[in-house]
Order: structure tokens, then C-alpha cells, then sequence
């Protein structure tokens, strides 16, 4: 009879009570591309694609008015945007594991950056607006590519945590910087679609840096990694969806996901309309929020690693939880933007963590569909939570969107709970850090 795996906080997550698939003997313990500074400029390269990413996705909201006054359209029609881009990522989550095991890790550092950039050159040609939400999808199709692959390499490495929490945090480097960049380029009269001009040569150099960092990763390399010479991506898809882990990861992304971007969505709105900050205060506010979450990112990692990514992460629900309650009650500006700040820092590592513990629950050859699988659902929570707090608004005034992120995350919270309960399958991984 088999044992019950040892998943105590100071154990490895396996350990010699259980059985592991034996590997074969012919793969190199460590090719020259595995080597320490070939690992390092390969988390150099995912950081600054991720940094590619946040401009992408932050900078939606400030060059969203911009849109609307170009091409004279009403609130619902500019709000496709933010239905497009998560499509993107669906069709990006299909394929991305077909990608890497025919082309590997190569494949996708030269996909997704060649997507961004066909999609943003679109984009500045300013066509009909129709053609410009074909354009996001493109771009949500190559950023979900980049997003989902990446993640789950990050995820499956042994200090996961910490390098999951140096991509997520130049994400938010990126989401920080991207609104800035766009209202500074229309305070100076610059025209919307010039922005996209850039985002094209940043994703050019996204492509440079990728192909050069995983120019050996092909998909010989891939499979020997996953221990696997055969290509059946229909096995891996039906397999994937057979474990819990898959199903309550999504769940937790579908509501985590639409929390953040629902925070980073409104906040504006209801401290200029609500609290009547001026509108740079307000401005402040989210980019204080992204801030906060670029330094939760790249900082609260290593303190995640320490403590164990359950315990860690219901600690970060718990302080988040009392911040939104805080910000609930409040009235002055100036301590509204100090919490958000905060808040956006305790929140950092809630994303990193959901990859990690799914990687380490599914097999290593599960990992790129499972978590291109999540991400997707994330990034559907991410349009649909949004717009269900703007109906609610529509209702009900603005005034309830600082009640209604506080419910998102006490939701989050108890399905991160449920998801963190659930015992790995046996399998030869990594060490991690997880409790009973």
C-alpha cells in the first residue's frame, strides 16, 4: 500500500516515501544551456518580457478615452477591448502546448513577441476600429503565449517563488509605467496611436533578447526535459483536465484576476467621482497600487520561500482583506493612496503563488497547458469581474465599488483555501515549501 506524500512546510513536497518515474539515463545531467549564467539571462529575458506585458495590458485604461474621442464612441462599444484581449488569451492557451512540443521554448520566444509586434504596427496604422480589435486579439494571443509559458517555467524551477515573484514584479514595473508613459504622450498633443509605435520597438527588442536567451531551447530539448519523446498534446489537454488542481487553479485565477483588475480598473473612478480627489491624486492612486505591487513582487518572494507559500499567501488574503476594510471607512485622499499603495504590495505574490502551488501539484508535462489553461480563465475573470462591478455601479453609484473588491477578495481567499488543501500527485519535482 502506498504512502501518504510528506507535504509538511519544512519536508519536500516528495520525498523517498513515494515512488518516482525513473528518468532516462541517455538526458545530460546539464547541457551547456542549463548552465548558472545561462539561467540567469534566460530570467533576465522572461523579466523583460513581462516587463513588455505590463505596458501592454496597464496602459488599456488611459488610452481607452483617447479611443473613444478618436473614433467617437460610446462607453459600450470602446468596453470590446476589454472582451478581445482575453480571447486571445483563450486561443493562446489551446496552443501553447502544441507550440512548445514542436518548436520548444524557441518556438515561443518567437511567436509571442512577433504577435505584439504585427498587432501594435496594426494598431498605429489607426484603421477602422473593427480592425483594431482584431489587433487585440493578436496581441492577447502573443501575450498570452509569453504569459502562460513563462509562468509555468518560473513555477516548475526550485526557488519558484522567488523567481516567479521577479517576473510578476517587473509585470507591475511595466503596469506602472505604462499609463504614465501614455498620458504624459497625450498631455504633449501626441496622438493615441503613437503609443503603439512603441510598444512596437519594445517588443522588438522583447524578441531580440528572447530568441537570444532560449536560442537552444527547442523541442527535442523540451521534451527530454519533461522526460517525454512523444508528442500528444490531446493526452497531455485530457489528462490536465482530470486533475482537481487544474479546475480549483482557474476557479482561484477567474476570481484573483478580476480582483486586481477591478481594483486597478476603478479605483480612479471612484476616488475622483466618490471622494472628489483632483484627478492627479486620483492617477496617483492606481499608479501607487502598481507600484506597490512591483515591490511586493520582486521583494515578498524571498519571505514567501521562508514561510511556505499556503501559510504565506492566506497571511497576504488576511492583511489585504483588513487594508480594503480600511479603505472602505476612510475619507482623506492622501491615506486612501498610501493604502492602495500598500495593498497593491501585500497583493503582489497572490498571482506567482497560485502558479507555484500548480506546479507542483500536476506533473512536469502537464505544466504549459495547465497553466496557460488558468491564466486564460484569469484573464477572462479580468474582463468579465470588472464589468460586473460597472453594472453594479450603474445601479447603485460608485460608491460600492470600495465594498465590492473587499467581498472579490474575501471570495478569493476562501477558494485559494480550497485549492492550497489539495495533495500533489506523485511525481519526481522539484523541492517545495507547502504544508499540511
Amino acid at each position: 500500500m502506498s504512502r501518504r506524500p510528506n507535504t509538511s512546510e519544512n519536508s519536500p513536497l516528495l520525498n523517498g516515501d513515494t515512488e518516482t518515474i525513473p528518468i532516462q539515463q541517455n538526458i545530460p545531467q546539464r547541457s551547456s544551456s542549463n548552465t548558472p549564467s545561462s539561467q540567469a539571462f534566460k530570467i533576465a529575458a522572461a523579466m523583460y518580457s513581462f516587463t513588455t506585458l505590463g505596458l501592454f495590458n496597464s496602459s488599456l485604461g488611459a488610452v481607452l478615452p483617447l479611443l473613444s474621442r478618436h473614433y467617437a464612441l460610446t462607453d459600450l462599444h470602446v468596453s470590446f477591448i476589454f472582451l478581445v484581449g482575453p480571447l486571445g488569451y483563450v486561443i493562446a492557451a489551446q496552443c501553447s502546448d502544441a507550440v512548445h512540443y514542436r518548436f520548444g521554448q524557441r518556438g515561443i520566444a518567437v511567436a509571442g513577441p512577433v504577435l505584439q509586434i504585427l498587432s501594435t504596427v496594426f494598431a498605429a496604422a489607426h484603421p477602422a476600429f473593427g480592425w483594431v480589435l482584431v489587433a487585440f486579439v493578436a496581441q492577447g494571443l502573443g501575450t498570452g503565449l509569453l504569459d502562460g509559458s513563462w509562468c509555468a517555467w518560473a513555477g516548475s524551477m526550485e526557488r519558484a517563488n522567488t523567481v516567479s515573484g521577479l517576473l510578476h514584479g517587473s509585470y507591475s514595473v511595466g503596469g506602472a509605467v505604462g499609463p504614465f508613459l501614455v498620458t504624459l504622450l497625450a498631455a504633449g498633443g501626441r496622438a493615441w496611436w503613437e503609443w503603439y509605435f512603441i510598444l512596437a520597438g519594445a517588443s522588438t527588442l522583447s524578441f531580440i533578447v528572447l530568441v537570444a536567451a532560449f536560442r537552444h531551447e527547442d523541442a527535442t530539448a523540451y521534451r527530454q526535459s519533461k522526460r517525454s519523446s512523444v508528442v500528444d498534446v490531446e493526452a497531455d489537454a485530457k489528462v490536465m483536465f482530470k486533475h482537481r488542481a487544474t479546475w480549483f487553479c482557474a476557479a482561484y485565477f477567474l476570481t484573483y484576476v478580476g480582483t486586481e483588475t477591478a481594483i486597478s480598473g476603478w479605483v480612479v473612478s471612484f476616488m475622483w467621482r466618490y471622494r472628489h480627489s483632483s484627478l492627479t491624486q486620483s492617477g496617483l492612486t492606481s499608479s501607487g497600487y502598481w507600484i506597490g505591487m512591483a515591490v511586493g513582487r520582486l521583494t515578498l518572494g524571498f519571505a514567501t520561500d521562508r514561510i511556505g507559500v499556503r501559510r504565506a499567501t492566506m497571511l497576504y488574503f488576511c492583511i489585504a482583506i483588513a487594508l480594503e476594510a480600511l479603505f472602505a471607512v476612510v475619507v482623506s485622499s492622501a491615506v486612501s493612496v498610501v493604502l492602495m499603495v500598500m495593498l497593491g504590495f501585500i497583493m503582489g505574490p497572490l498571482f506567482p503563488s497560485g502558479v507555484v502551488v500548480l506546479t507542483r501539484l500536476l506533473p512536469g508535462e502537464l505544466h504549459v497547458a495547465a497553466v496557460s489553461f488558468v491564466a486564460s480563465l484569469g484573464q477572462v475573470g479580468g474582463a468579465l469581474l470588472p464589468f460586473a462591478i460597472g453594472a453594479v455601479v450603474e445601479g447603485l453609484g460608485i460608491g460600492v465599488f470600495r465594498f465590492a473588491i473587499l467581498v472579490q477578495t474575501i471570495l478569493s481567499l476562501f477558494v485559494w483555501i480550497a485549492f492550497a488543501r489539495l495533495r500533489p500527485a506523485l511525481q519526481p519535482v522539484h523541492t517545495a515549501r507547502l504544508e499540511d
